[in-house]
């Protein structure tokens, strides 16, 4: 039976009880990572998601546009947050030497020791919170299932990909 015209097209019981799952631990395992690197490291989830980004981009450093595609955050989001970050000493914000209209953002000395010392007590929680409650035979399926997800957002969401 389609829907009515006008008719909201609702989920089905299997697809709302997937949904609903999903945000309960999305929103309560970003409350606990938050609040465990506050605790810990004195930064925010916030902080780490743009650390942790910088320290895989190639010589650790994105252009502002690149950073926030690849964390999923608005430009204006990310430019103000790098600002914030830069002015507590973990960042380097530069004038592109490639595009002189962009701004390039790279880890500071101190914003990569932050996160080396950072990480070890986030991975911990992760392992702790995460995949403690996933068995092994479960992991592929649910690394399948994410990774198509990711897909068709990036195919059919609003942001940008991120850089490769």
């Amino acid at each position: 039976m389609s829907p009515k015209r006008n008719e909201p097209d609702w989920l089905t019981p299997e697809q709302q009880r997937a949904w609903l799952a999903y945000i309960r631990v999305q929103l309560r395992l970003r409350y606990e990572m938050n609040r465990q690197l506050q605790a810990d490291s004195d930064i925010s989830l916030a902080d780490y998601d743009v650390l942790t980004a910088l320290s895989v981009a190639p010589e650790g450093r994105l252009q502002m546009t690149a950073l926030a595609n690849h964390i999923g955050w608005e430009r204006t989001r990310t430019s103000h947050h790098a600002r914030r970050m830069e002015g507590r000493g973990l960042l380097r914000l530069r004038q592109s030497t490639v595009d002189r209209r962009a701004i390039e953002v790279s880890l500071s000395d101190e914003g990569r020791a932050l996160l080396a010392d950072a990480a070890p007590g986030h991975v911990k929680l992760v392992k702790d919170l995460f995949f403690a409650g996933l068995s092994e035979d479960l992991l592929p399926s649910l690394t399948e299932a994410m990774e198509g997800v990711y897909a068709t957002l990036l195919e059919r969401g609003t942001l940008p990909p991120p850089p490769l």
